[in-house]
């Protein structure tokens, strides 16, 4: 396989159509070969023979690459030397950005720990405010979440959820929040309601909830599970807990985050043979921070707070595909579906993670040893290695 991919002429974003060819493709269902994929204004159009496409084109040589959808990563605090929440400006989200979308992560929803109401006020008016094609709003982790299980999060800003203060949140986060975690056990029928009227999706994590208790919160609506297996009730033969609950549950989802720290390559590849397609991956990457209430210390393979407990991940999203399949014993195709296809049916993001006539031309190219060759983005080209 050639290294570098042949780049079109067209720098802006893509307003012409577009031919990808000598490729491989996995639509997130199956796999197409001897064909060329057609996107048009940032937007894709279905498949063709190449040798039949006459019209003018802009036509990009992928090097027998594997060329799949974009990653979606439903879990990232922080990347390209900032931490969001300790510096929720533009600037800052611009960095994060470019950082995740380099390495192969297309969608994107920024985490936002447990936090104050001016970091709050802050975060909801730079996200309302800068808009960018794979930036899809925010995922509130708490602040309505167990003490027990309150992790690396801030003690004294967690709060008991009430009807009127969520929904005041939710007023002033004008439509940025896409998803947010909460403890079942501390929420009511009402609270769940309002999350969901308002088209956010509600996850249990940071909880310590009783297998009843969580069994109880996904019926209310709780649609999945954060970071399955780290900061929650322990799966137990007298009482299996939040990840009973979830194994036992035909519908709710978990992610999980694959780096062999947060949870042992065995368990992930447990909950995947139980989960099946119901089990995704996030990175719940942090970056390096010195100052606010998250202090994250870089350690060569995690982070940790300055105590050494465990604090995020140092991981992206295709690293975490790359251990499913080198330690875990999940299939390559399935662990690109748990990266993509997966988190955006979860959100209802219908076209993103999948490559079909109408959804975005949010494309990655991998080499065979699932390394990125290259990133499009609506239709235009943002990385080539």
């Amino acid at each position: 396989m050639n290294d570098e991919i042949t780049e079109g002429t067209n720098s802006g974003e893509s307003t012409m159509k577009t031919l990808f060819y000598n490729a491989t493709f996995f639509t997130g269902r199956e796999l197409i070969s001897n064909m060329a994929l057609l996107t048009d204004g940032g937007r894709i159009t279905g498949f063709a023979d190449p040798a039949t496409v006459t019209e003018e084109v802009e036509r990009i040589d992928c090097k027998g690459c594997l060329v799949t959808a974009g990653l979606i990563d439903l879990q990232i605090a922080g990347s390209g030397g900032f931490l969001f929440s300790s510096n929720p400006t533009p600037e800052a989200l611009a960095a994060i950005t470019r950082s995740i979308v380099d390495s192969g992560t297309t969608g994107f929803l920024v985490a936002l720990p447990t936090n104050s109401a001016e970091v709050y006020r802050n975060a909801f008016r730079t996200a309302i405010e800068n808009s960018h094609p794979a930036f899809m709003g925010l995922h509130l982790e708490g602040p309505y979440i167990s003490m027990l299980k309150r992790g690396a999060h801030a003690r004294e800003l967690i709060r008991k959820p009430s009807v009127e203060e969520l929904s005041g949140l939710l007023a002033e986060a004008g439509g940025s929040i896409r998803m947010m975690t909460v403890a079942p056990e501390v929420c009511t029928p009402e609270i769940i309601k309002l999350l969901k009227d308002n088209g956010i999706t509600a996850a249990a994590g940071h909880s310590d909830a009783t297998f009843r208790e969580a069994s109880e919160g996904f019926a209310m609506g709780i649609e999945s599970t954060t970071h399955l297996f780290n900061a929650m009730s322990p799966l137990h033969h007298r009482d299996p807990g939040l990840p009973g609950a979830v194994f036992w549950s035909e519908s709710a989802l978990a992610s999980i985050i694959a780096d062999g720290i947060h949870v042992d390559y065995t368990m992930v590849a447990i909950a995947k043979k139980i989960m099946k397609e119901r089990l995704f991956l996030v990175s719940d990457a942090v970056e390096e921070n010195e100052g606010g209430a998250y202090q994250h210390v870089r350690q060569s393979d995690r982070y940790t707070l300055p105590d050494g407990t465990l604090s995020g991940a140092r991981l992206t999203m295709l690293d975490a595909v790359r251990n499913c399949i080198s330690h875990a014993g999940i299939e390559r195709y399935e662990a690109l579906r748990m990266s993509s296809l997966y988190p955006a049916q979860l959100i209802k993001a219908d076209d993103r993670g999948v490559i079909a006539p109408g959804a975005r031309a949010d494309l990655i190219l991998l080499d065979d040893s699932v390394q990125i060759k290259g990133v499009f983005l609506n239709g235009r080209m943002e990385y080539k290695n």
